[in-house]
């Protein structure tokens, strides 16, 4: 897997203060010394099925490795041992093996404000097309790369680039393995997920080469219910990507797989039996069997840290699990956020709105300008309104690794 992609910050450390200007939090991470004699555990190979692995009901410790008896001392430990970890645990049972895109070759042209994005690999080409909608003025600007629509005029007008691309050509929303993605990786154990996410890094590509009105450093990824668990996904895979947006995106996003408290029920069994494609076949054995899963959405979320996400659920989300999202799965993320010296990187936005309501990116907006822009903001992004949070849910957060 390449490095540039799959690899994360080796150290972390509480900054106090304002970055900066141009500075961003990642960055100042990366000028920090990184400890040096740091010696991980073998990661279980084969990795165990889902018959071997213990039943735990509330969400799992993300300190606690694979090999179940493990735990994380140290923020470079987290980052050099247990981040990697999960990234490969999360390949093996959700996502499919990310493609290495050291192998790959991409060029890119330009059109006004289309963005066309060739990928060569394995002696076969693929292209996406993209669309760039940018603010008045020379910028260079932040930009949000977006898929399945977005409110354009409320980021324009913020002075952040709006670049959107059909998924859709990227990789059919089916078990039918057609576009782009596909043209180039026809027979990998691939979920669809991972297939978009991909999309949206070969687009980050091309603006790198073709957009000089775009600050390629700055970049968001978002979009809503199934594309919300794909820029999950985009955020996941690619450190580039500064801000990850996921907006309602339920199971195999951000809605816990052990709790369901709100909207119509939604868990891994109907999920994957009305759209098995999203994900590998890596998962299927866990049908049924999800207190196995050897990590929950907490886990995805703290894969990213220390870079920014913020997590969107409507109140009146009335089909995916808006307060599971909202009450676990978020505090249970920003634990390890704030012991990373990180917490004011994740946030959670209520907005009142149901399902992929439009009004849920302004309400993040402001939380994204504070990443790409360096603004400030009086909003309170850890209120969780009405509800409170579970921390019976995640009960390894009182005793978090002692090591700094």
């Amino acid at each position: 897997m390449h490095v540039t992609y799959l690899a994360f910050a080796l150290c972390a450390a509480t900054v106090s203060g304002a970055p900066a200007s141009g500075t961003t939090f990642l960055q100042l991470l990366d000028l920090l010394p990184r400890q040096s004699n740091v010696t991980c555990p073998q990661t279980p190979s084969p990795m165990p099925k889902a018959a071997d692995l213990p039943a735990v009901k509330t969400m799992p410790d993300p300190f606690l490795y694979l090999d179940g008896k493990t735990k994380v001392k140290s923020k470079d430990e987290w980052y050099q041992c247990r981040q990697p970890e999960i990234l490969k645990l999360l390949q093996e049972y959700q996502y499919g093996y990310y493609p290495d895109h050291s192998q790959e070759t991409v060029t890119a042209s330009r059109s006004g404000t289309k963005l066309d994005v060739t990928i060569a690999a394995g002696g076969k080409s693929a292209t996406i097309s993209a669309t760039l909608n940018l603010p008045s003025g020379s910028g260079p600007f932040p930009v949000i790369i977006a898929i399945g629509g977005i409110d354009n005029n409320s980021y324009l007008k913020a002075g952040i680039a709006v670049v959107t691309f059909d998924y859709g050509k990227v990789a059919a929303d089916s078990n039918s393995k057609t576009g782009s993605f596909w043209t180039l990786y026809n027979g990998k154990d691939i979920g669809v997920l991972t297939a978009w996410a991909w999309g949206f890094h070969r687009v980050l590509d091309g603006i790198e080469l073709k957009v000089p009105e775009i600050d390629a450093k700055k970049s968001g990824v978002t979009g809503c219910s199934r594309l919300g668990k794909a820029a999950l996904a985009a955020g996941l895979f690619d450190k580039r990507i500064a801000v990850t947006m996921p907006m309602c995106s339920g199971v195999q996003g951000a809605g816990p797989y052990r709790y369901s408290l709100s909207g119509q029920g939604e868990n891994l069994e109907n999920s994957k039996s009305g759209a098995g494609w999203w994900t590998s076949s890596g998962i299927s054995q866990f049908v049924n069997h999800a207190t196995q899963l050897p990590y929950d959405a907490h886990t995805i979320v703290a894969a990213i840290a220390p870079r920014a996400v913020i997590l969107e659920q409507g109140a009146s989300d009335q089909f995916t699990d808006s307060k599971g999202t909202a009450t676990v799965t978020f505090p249970a993320a920003k634990a390890v956020y704030k012991w990373l010296g990180a917490g004011d990187q994740l946030g959670m936005s209520i907005p009142k709105g149901g399902h992929c309501d439009m009004g849920g990116y302004a309400d993040v907006l402001p939380f994204v300008q504070k990443v790409l822009q360096g603004k400030t903001t009086s909003r309170n992004y850890d209120d969780l309104g009405s509800w409170k949070a579970m921390p019976e849910a995640y009960p390894w957060a009182t005793s978090l690794p002692a090591g700094r």
